[in-house]
C-alpha cells in the first residue's frame, strides 16, 4: 500500500474538500479537576452523534471555532476543551499540577461526563503528542486517531526546532527569537526562555513570550507570516502559551525519550489517520514518518503544498477526508 497518497496531496483545489460550516456549542462548561483546576469544554455538533474529543496544540495554545468544522456537525457529537492553563481554563498560564499525566487524566474525566464508553480522538502538532499518549494510557476508551502534524516531543525535534535547524531555513526571524537572549546563554535557548517566562516581573515574561510565539507564528506556514495566529499578538494568550510550551518541552512532556514509538504495540489494533505537510518545519514529516513506519496499519497522507498550519487548503481537504472516512471504518 502507498501510504502517502501522491497524487491526492498535489490535487487542484478545485477537487478539495472545505471545512463545514460553522456550529455553536450545544453545551459549555467549567470542569473542577480537584487539584485548583477549572477546564473549560464545550459540546458541538449533534448530542447523538458520533463522539470525538479535539486536542489542540501548543501545549499552551487554545480551541477555536475553526476546530469544530473539520467534523460534520450533524453525525458527530465534538467534545473540544482549554487544557490547564490555556484559554478561558483557570487559572491562566498556570504550571502547577500541569503535565502530560495531568492532562490525559482531565481527557477521562471529560470522557466520563459525557457519557461516553469510547471515541474518536483528533490531535494536531502537541495535540497529536497528546493524543498518542492518551491512547497509549487508554487504549479501551479510543475508537480511532486522526493525527496531524505528528510531534513525537522527541530530542531530536526540540533541537531542531529551539536550538539549531530549523533557524538555518527561516535566518530573519531565528534572529528575533534570539534577540531577547544573551549571547553566552545561547547554547540552551529552552532553558534560557524557561528562565524568563517564569520570572515574577510580568514585563520579562511579556518580551519573552512574544519573541518565542512569533518565532512560532513565523514559521507555521508555507503561506508566510500572515498565516500567523491573530492571538499571537495578544499579551496574554502569548504569556500562556510560551510559559506552557516552555514549561512542557524543558521537561521532556514529562516521559521517557522514545516513550511514544516505544509503546506503539499497545494502539496498534486502532484504526488511525495520519495528516502531514510536506514541508512542515515546526513539526517535520521525520516524526509522522517513523511513527507510520511502526504502525504500518495507519493510513498516512502527505500534503505536498503545506507546511504545519492546520488551515493550509491540501490539509483541510485531507483531515475532512479522513473525518468523514472516520464514521464509518472506525
Amino acid at each position: 500500500m502507498d501510504r502517502t497518497f501522491p497524487t491526492a496531496a498535489i490535487s487542484s483545489s478545485v477537487n478539495r474538500r472545505g471545512l463545514y460550516p460553522d456550529n455553536e456549542p450545544f453545551a459549555t462548561g467549567w470542569m473542577p479537576t480537584g487539584d485548583g483546576h477549572d477546564i473549560y469544554y464545550e459540546e458541538c455538533g449533534s448530542p447523538l452523534g458520533k463522539p470525538c474529543v479535539i486536542l489542540h496544540g501548543g501545549p499552551g495554545g487554545a480551541i477555536n471555532p475553526t476546530m469544530r468544522r473539520f467534523f460534520n456537525p450533524l453525525r458527530w457529537r465534538m467534545t473540544l476543551f482549554d487544557q490547564r492553563g490555556c484559554g478561558k481554563s483557570r487559572p491562566n498560564a498556570s504550571l502547577d499540577d500541569n503535565n502530560t499525566w495531568t492532562l490525559i487524566e482531565d481527557i477521562e474525566r471529560l470522557r466520563i461526563k459525557a457519557g461516553v464508553e469510547k471515541w474518536t480522538v483528533f490531535g494536531g502538532s502537541w495535540g497529536s503528542t497528546l493524543a498518542l499518549a492518551y491512547a497509549i494510557t487508554h487504549p479501551e476508551r479510543v475508537e480511532a486517531l486522526i493525527l496531524r502534524g505528528v510531534f513525537l516531543l522527541t530530542e531530536r525535534e526540540l533541537k531542531w526546532f529551539y536550538q539549531e535547524g530549523a533557524g538555518i531555513l527561516f535566518p530573519d526571524a531565528w534572529e528575533r527569537y534570539c534577540a531577547p537572549i544573551p549571547i553566552e546563554e545561547r547554547g540552551d535557548m529552552m532553558a534560557a526562555y524557561h528562565k524568563r517566562l517564569t520570572h515574577p516581573d510580568r514585563q520579562i515574561r511579556a518580551e519573552a513570550a512574544s519573541a518565542w510565539s512569533q518565532w512560532e507564528g513565523d514559521t507555521i506556514s508555507i503561506r508566510g507570516p500572515e498565516a500567523r495566529p491573530s492571538k499571537f499578538n495578544e499579551v496574554d494568550f502569548a504569556i500562556a502559551f510560551a510559559r506552557i510550551e516552555c514549561h512542557f518541552f524543558t521537561n521532556r512532556g514529562f516521559f521517557p525519550e522514545g516513550w511514544i514509538i516505544d509503546n506503539i504495540e499497545r494502539i496498534k489494533h486502532i484504526p488511525a489517520w495520519i495528516v502531514q505537510g510536506r514541508f512542515d518545519v515546526v513539526t517535520p514529516m521525520d516524526a509522522a514518518w517513523r511513527l507510520s513506519k511502526a504502525w504500518p496499519s495507519a493510513r498516512m497522507e502527505v500534503v505536498w503544498d503545506a507546511g504545519h498550519a492546520s488551515t493550509e487548503p491540501g490539509v483541510i481537504d485531507a483531515l475532512v477526508r479522513a473525518t468523514d472516512q472516520a464514521l464509518v471504518r472506525a
